[in-house]
C-alpha cells in the first residue's frame, strides 16, 4: 500500500467529518459569498487546524479568488487544496546519510505519544534501506521503556545499547555512540525520557544528553525530532514550544493520526511552529509510520 492509499485510510474519520464536508459545502454552493467563508473557516477550526492558521487560509482563499475573477464556488476546491499545501513548514533539514556517519537523530517528546514505538519504527524503515542502526535506550526512568525497546529492536533488526534503570541517561547515549563507531553504524536513534521520576528537570536532562552527543560528534545531533500525539490537536503547540525552547527541534513525528477526526491538527502545527513534518503514524503495524508528503497528505484529506 502506497502512502497516499495509507493516508486515506489513516484519515478517515477526518476526512469524513471535516473535509469531506467542507467538500460538500463547496459543490454545494451557489455562490462565493461570506457565508460560503465563513461556513469553510469554521469546518477547519473543528478539524484542529486551529483559529489563525484557519483564517490565514481564508484570507489568501478569498484574496486567490478575487484575484483569479472566480465566480463558481467549485473553482475554489483546488485552489483551497494548493493554499493548504503550501502552510506546511519546508524541510530545509533533510535527512542526510551520506554525509554523516554515524547519522545521530535524537528523539523527544512526553510519555504516551507513541515515542518509543515511532522510534523502532523510524529503525524498520532504515533497516529496510540497508542501514546498520543502533539504538540507545536513554529513556532510563522507565524499566518499562527499556523492555519494550528491547523487543522493538529485536523486531527491526537493530542493535540496542541499555543500561540499568535508572542510570544516567547521558552514559548510555555515550555508549550508543562509541559502540556505534566501533560497529561501523549508519544511524543512531535515541530515545529518551517523557518525564521524569526524580527532582531532576526533564529538559536540563535532555540539554545534557545534547551536549554529551556534541561532545562526541560536534555536528550531531544531525536531527532531533519531536513526537506529537495528533489525537490532542491544537494542545500539540504548547507542548511542543517546551521541547523547541530546551533542545532545538528540526522535525515532527506526528502519531496516532488513524484514532482522530483532528487531522487537521497537521497543518497548524507545522504552519503555527514552523518546523516540517517528517513522518506521520497511521497506525500499529511497524510499516505503518511513514515519511510525511504535504501533497499526498493534502489529497489524503479529500474526497476524490
Amino acid at each position: 500500500m502506497g502512502f497516499l492509499e495509507k493516508i486515506k485510510s489513516g484519515l478517515s474519520k477526518t476526512r469524513e467529518q471535516v473535509f469531506g464536508q467542507i467538500q460538500t459545502v463547496i459543490f454545494t454552493a451557489k455562490k462565493i459569498d461570506e457565508e460560503l467563508l465563513e461556513e469553510i473557516q469554521d469546518l477547519l477550526i473543528s478539524g484542529d487546524v486551529g483559529v489563525d492558521t484557519a483564517e490565514e487560509i481564508i484570507d489568501r482563499l478569498q484574496k486567490e479568488a478575487r484575484k483569479k475573477r472566480y465566480e463558481d464556488p467549485q473553482q475554489l476546491y483546488e485552489l483551497l487544496k494548493s493554499i493548504i499545501g503550501d502552510m506546511f513548514a519546508p524541510d530545509s533539514h533533510p535527512f542526510d546519510f551520506d554525509t554523516y556517519r554515524p547519522y545521530v537523530i535524537l528523539v523527544v517528546g512526553v510519555n504516551g505519544t507513541g515515542k518509543t514505538t515511532s522510534i523502532a519504527k523510524m529503525a524498520a524503515l532504515f533497516r529496510q534501506q540497508g542501514k546498520k542502526v543502533i539504538l540507545a535506550a536513554a529513556d532510563t526512568f522507565r524499566a518499562a521503556a527499556i523492555e519494550q525497546l528491547q523487543i522493538w529492536a529485536e523486531r527491526a533488526g537493530a542493535d540496542l545499547v541499555k543500561h540499568q534503570s535508572g542510570s544516567d541517561p547521558a552514559a548510555v547515549v555515550f555508549d550508543a555512540l562509541r559502540a556505534a563507531r566501533a560497529r561501523n553504524a549508519d544511524v543512531v536513534l535515541v530515545d529518551t525520557a517523557g518525564r521524569l521520576h526524580t527532582k531532576v528537570n526533564l529538559m536540563e536532562e535532555l540539554k545534557k544528553i545534547k551536549r554529551v552527543i556534541q561532545k562526541e560528534i560536534p555536528e550531531a545531533p544531525h536531527q532531533t525530532l519531536l513526537v506529537l500525539d495528533a489525537t490532542i490537536g491544537q494542545n500539540a503547540i504548547t507542548q511542543a514550544k517546551q521541547f523547541v525552547e530546551a533542545v532545538g527541534i528540526t522535525g515532527i513525528v506526528l502519531t496516532k493520526l488513524d484514532g482522530t477526526a483532528k487531522g487537521g491538527a497537521v497543518i497548524g502545527i507545522s504552519h503555527k511552529l514552523q518546523i516540517p513534518i517528517k513522518f506521520v503514524g497511521l497506525g500499529e503495524k511497524m510499516d505503518d509510520l511513514q515519511p510525511f508528503d504535504p501533497r499526498l497528505f493534502v489529497e489524503g484529506l479529500f474526497r476524490n
